[in-house]
């Protein structure tokens, strides 16, 4: 019998959109309030697979991708999540942005073999953590790539999104060779 043991921590990955840059700015300054120095930022790309968001937030969406310097436990997502959640409303409650949502910041943590979603709606792909979240695995790490799901959003299929991720998981790898990423780095606060 297999005996449990503590995983490895994760990286985690916010990916924030918005169609004003100063609230993708902001955003990302009050992430790193949170949960310290971003590590790798993607390009932002034009947000265009889906106008799902566009009543709430407008047209135009850029999305980026922000991978941070220190792990989280493995266990941190639905805190993430929880955070995550009241940033958007608090930055939305200030009211620069003619926006009911000027931002939508979703979590995600990447371990070596697979990059997760934190989210509030149950399908019968996700598994429930706690306290409303659930976990979705988005993207599987396989022979050397990130292969997509049936249900994985289109786009966390594109090919910039993939290139970001192998460079995160590089950088996630070279965090755990290194052993500074263990009990060394804090967990998120909750």
């Amino acid at each position: 019998m297999a005996e449990p043991h503590t995983p490895d921590p994760v990286l985690l990955i916010v990916a924030a959109f918005s169609r004003h840059d100063a609230a993708l700015a902001r955003g990302r300054t009050e992430l790193e309030h949170l949960f310290g120095p971003v590590a790798l930022a993607a390009s932002p790309y034009a947000f265009t697979e889906t106008d799902y968001y566009e009543a709430a937030m407008g047209p135009g969406l850029l999305k980026q991708l922000l991978a941070f310097r220190d792990l989280v436990p493995a266990d941190a997502l639905p805190a993430v999540k929880l955070q995550t959640n009241a940033l958007e409303e608090k930055l939305a409650a200030r009211g620069h942005f003619a926006e009911a949502r000027p931002i939508n910041l979703d979590p995600g943590v990447l371990t070596l073999g697979k990059f997760m979603l934190a989210t509030t709606k149950d399908q019968g792909h996700r598994i429930y953590l706690r306290d409303g979240i659930f976990a979705e695995v988005t993207l599987r790490y396989q022979g050397g790539v990130f292969e997509p799901w049936p249900w994985t959003y289109a786009d966390y299929r594109r090919p910039e999104v993939h290139e970001f991720l192998q460079l995160a998981r590089s950088y996630y790898r070279e965090r755990l060779k290194s052993g500074r990423a263990p009990a060394n780095d804090p967990p998120p606060p909750r």
